[in-house]
């Protein structure tokens, strides 16, 4: 493994604080300079979407869903779907984790054997991204049965891929869909796993995404002592955002925190509201679109 891939792997999954300096300069020569290897490219894209350099990151992807090796366009697929899906974008996320899936059974047979990737950067992690985004779009979009049979699907695929990162986006998906179909009770214990895994290895961001969706789980219980701790910990997930510049992060969180403090909602929102203007200032047009005709994006 490069030492620019290794800089990547940590700005991409926060696995360790890169100096700013240092991961600008690698993050634009592996997006732009001819040469790099497609897996730094899809880094840098995971990278650029992370900071909410959504029209960036689109360039980099579209091409490498293309890519004759079928789990680097696999991985490719699954990541622009996610980003599509953070806009609000479910069905665009629908029809692209489903090229995820069909570009992550192509390379399985040539690959399952291969050792496997720390960060699920292989046959086995790209057939759980798919099938999980998968799910994801399904929850999304009312579906919570068929999101149901899906995770099923890719928690076998995840059982064998000795991945934290692959297992705490499962319980991700989990709690949302526990969420969405209306069993706030049932979110609490996967949004917690998720929240435990990511902080012994899934890497900082992961810890905050996973800060967010807990949150949400345990402010959506009602009581009282579950919102208090919902509002500390995705005060510290925000904190968390800020201070690596994961914009994708903070709009969400800020939201959530409206809810959790209703006495500071109209400063909350109005914040969401300038984050969401500035972040589809970096947003190809079709992501712009997506997020206005979104109901999930207060913009």
């Amino acid at each position: 493994m490069s030492s620019a891939e290794n800089v990547l792997r940590a700005a991409a999954f926060g696995a360790r604080d890169v100096p700013e300096p240092v991961g600008e300069r690698v993050l634009a020569a592996a997006a732009h300079r001819a040469g790099v290897p497609a897996l730094e490219r899809w880094l840098a894209a995971v990278v650029l979407g992370a900071r909410g350099r959504y029209a960036a990151a689109t360039t980099v992807l579209e091409p490498l869903t293309r890519h004759g090796e079928p789990v680097v366009a696999s991985l490719a697929a699954t990541a622009l779907a996610s980003q599509r899906r953070q806009l609000g974008g479910h069905a665009v996320a629908l029809a692209l984790d489903g090229l995820g899936l069909r570009r992550a059974l192509d390379g399985l047979d040539s690959r399952w054997d291969d050792p496997p990737d720390p960060d699920g950067l292989d046959a086995r992690g790209a057939l759980a991204d798919a099938l999980t985004g998968l799910a994801a779009d399904r929850v999304g979009m009312g579906r919570t049965a068929e999101a149901d049979a899906l995770l099923a699907r890719a928690a076998r695929v995840v059982a064998v891929t000795d991945c934290p990162r692959s297992a705490v986006r499962l319980d991700w998906v989990r709690a949302e869909c526990a969420l969405a179909s209306g069993r706030a009770g049932d979110s609490i214990s996967p949004a917690k796993r998720a929240w435990e895994r990511a902080r012994d290895g899934a890497g900082v961001r992961h810890q905050a995404k996973s800060g967010l969706v807990l949150g949400a789980a345990l402010a959506a219980s009602g009581e009282d002592g579950k919102r208090k701790r919902a509002a500390e910990i995705v005060g510290e997930a925000l904190a968390t955002a800020r201070r690596h510049g994961w914009r994708s992060l903070t709009w969400p969180a800020q939201l959530l925190l409206a809810d959790l403090h209703p006495e500071c909602a109209v400063w909350n929102h109005s914040r969401v509201t300038e984050e969401l203007t500035e972040l589809l200032r970096s947003t190809d047009p079709v992501g712009r679109r997506l997020a206005r005709t979104s109901p999930w994006v207060p913009i």
